[in-house]
């Protein structure tokens, strides 16, 4: 089985090929694909994943090619985790925003907004090369932001593309921890957008054990979300919502740590990943070690500023082992061996949530099988969790309308209408601002 990754020169390829090299059974990837368009990054990646391979019986076989419609031809599955405009424009994305006083992370607020509208055009593009170059392949999508590129390429895929994110599945790990359950018995009520989203229960044998955990303070308190939102509001909403509604919640103290950092954290990957890629270019470079070194480093400054807002303290250490790759893995052997399982994933809304339209990607509990996943029936979020699900859509909606059209003032919309964004003068500063930086956003008129 081929399986094609799209950014494999990024710095998280090695996870998804380390999660591979444990998969011994029958209809396995047998081949990997990696494609980017920097050859240096290639390079530097498929050094790693020789050192992991090393001593593996039956490792996946390794290429690499810059040619997109090489790397699509004959792909059995599509992961894409490409990074358009690079970590610069993540940084750049970061500063704009922090200028005008709003946030400016990557997924969530003026960030994410302008992330989307550089990256839905190419994503889009590769959802066509798949349709015609691939036409029975499974596009997996882990490209940010998550839902909305999700939601992109299903225009052209239908729900051939699935939308992956490891942030509900490491919520609730953390809560099937804290109450003494074995995370892979829990089945987690998970419902919203992609970082958008609440565990509105926690089932183990059949029995509710949210109640429990709100219930008490000491417990509530004791792992990363209680310490990042509180345990009064946690018991006040009655739920345990995605670490990245903390941008929400608490955004203005949310703005005011990213705005005196000494570094965002865009600023902070671009500088580090050029670290390990430049150490790539000497030959006798211990490529696993370096790899493994800066992946450490970076997992345990994830989401450092929203931690230190809360005096959250420094990140569990069972928190640190990723495991977007452990999804991917489990959503493809669900697919192509028809081992049927249950994962939080981004799909269309169908009838799920009634407050959205058929065709919204959600993130929401699937059943997955050989026919892809299937949106489990959930009960309706309450009217504050609706009202933010809609507004946030609604934004999406605009990023989806601006790329099609390339109208700029369908760009100001979105970032307008977003509730991170408090003017419509900050929206066309926005726009201005974005467009001067991102050669990507040039098709704005």
């Amino acid at each position: 089985m081929k399986l094609t990754i799209l950014g494999g020169g990024g710095f998280r390829v090695p996870l998804v090929y380390g999660a591979l090299l444990g998969d011994h059974a029958e209809g396995r990837v047998t081949h990997v694909t990696l494609h980017d368009l920097d050859a240096g990054r290639l390079s530097a990646v498929t050094r790693v994943l020789a050192e992991q391979a090393a001593g593996v019986p039956d490792a996946p076989e390794v290429s690499a090619t810059t040619d997109l419609d090489e790397a699509l031809t004959g792909a059995d599955f599509v992961f894409s985790a490409i990074r358009v405009g690079g970590l610069e424009g993540r940084a750049n994305d970061e500063k704009v925003a922090l200028d005008q006083g709003v946030l400016g992370q990557e997924t969530v607020g003026a960030g994410g907004i302008a992330y989307g509208l550089r990256t839905v055009p190419v994503a889009e593009d590769i959802a066509r090369r798949v349709a015609r170059l691939a036409p029975d392949a499974w596009v997996i999508n882990f490209t940010n932001p998550a839902g909305l590129v999700t939601e992109a390429m299903s225009r052209h895929l239908g729900d051939r593309v699935i939308g992956i994110c490891d942030s509900p599945v490491g919520l609730g790990r953390r809560i099937a921890r804290v109450l003494g359950a074995n995370p892979g018995e829990a089945w987690i009520d998970y419902v919203g957008l992609n970082h958008l989203g609440w565990v509105r229960g926690l089932r183990i044998n059949g029995r509710d054990e949210l109640p429990r955990l709100l219930a008490d303070p000491d417990l509530l308190g004791s792992f990363e979300e209680g310490k990042l939102f509180g345990t009064e509001w946690l018991q006040s909403l009655g739920a345990v919502p995605n670490e990245y509604l903390h941008y929400y919640y608490f955004n203005r103290e949310a703005v005011r740590a990213y705005s005196e950092a000494e570094q965002t954290r865009g600023a902070f990957l671009r500088d580090q990943q050029a670290g390990f890629y430049d150490e790539m270019k000497r030959p006798d470079a211990a490529a696993l070690t370096a790899w493994d070194r800066t992946r450490a480093e970076r997992e345990a400054t994830y989401m450092a500023e929203a931690r230190e807002t809360a005096g959250a303290g420094e990140r569990d250490a069972d928190d640190l082992s990723g495991g977007y790759e452990k999804v991917a893995l489990a959503l493809m052997r669900a697919i192509a061996r028809d081992e049927r399982t249950t994962l939080i994933l981004n799909v269309r809304n169908r009838k799920t949530l009634s407050v959205l339209d058929a065709e919204a990607v959600i993130e929401v509990p699937c059943l997955v099988d050989a026919n892809g996943a299937h949106p489990v029936t959930v009960d309706p979020l309450p009217d504050h969790a609706s009202g933010l699900v809609c507004s946030v859509k609604a934004v999406e909606r605009e990023v989806l309308a601006a790329a099609e059209s390339g109208s700029r003032a369908t760009a100001v919309k979105a970032f307008a209408l977003h509730p991170l964004v408090d003017s419509v003068n900050v929206a066309r500063r926005l726009v201005d601002g974005y467009t001067a930086v991102h050669p990507g956003l040039a098709y704005l008129k």
